[in-house]
């Protein structure tokens, strides 16, 4: 049996709602793999229920969102019960993109520890994800 610490870390990637953007998401999955990791990525346009599923169905780690729609608070407070409600409260939630400053403490309130709004360097999401995975 493979323990968590003799596997990559895996990640899902997940574009909310009906945000077509995702380049920058293609962006950082690339990241993510070229520092080791394992990133599930699921697309666009996916409903919360969509992202608790694959996070669970994935077995992953880290739970990646990217947003440039400005809908990220209303779709985190829908992700939020269903992440509970799947067990994966103990999994580390990111979220990064167009999120205006007034938003963080509300997404760190959610659940969200790692915010990173557009311009942030890779170097800082890959290692926060190393020194924050349980």
């Amino acid at each position: 049996m493979t323990s968590r610490s003799d596997r990559r870390v895996r990640v899902v990637v997940a574009k909310p709602g009906l945000d077509g953007h995702d380049v920058g998401a293609k962006v950082v999955v690339r990241a993510l793999m070229e520092a080791g990791f394992e990133v599930i990525y699921t697309g666009l346009r996916q409903p919360p229920e969509a992202v608790a599923r694959i996070a669970l169905e994935e077995d992953v780690d880290v739970i990646a969102l990217s947003s440039m729609a400005g809908s990220h608070v209303p779709f985190c407070q829908k992700l939020k019960p269903l992440l509970e409600q799947a067990g994966l409260s103990g999994k580390l939630w990111v979220i990064g993109g167009n999120l205006p400053k007034q938003d963080h403490d509300t997404l760190r309130a959610l659940g969200f520890s790692g915010i990173f709004p557009t311009g942030s360097k890779f170097s800082d999401i890959v290692t926060f994800i190393r020194e924050n995975v349980r």
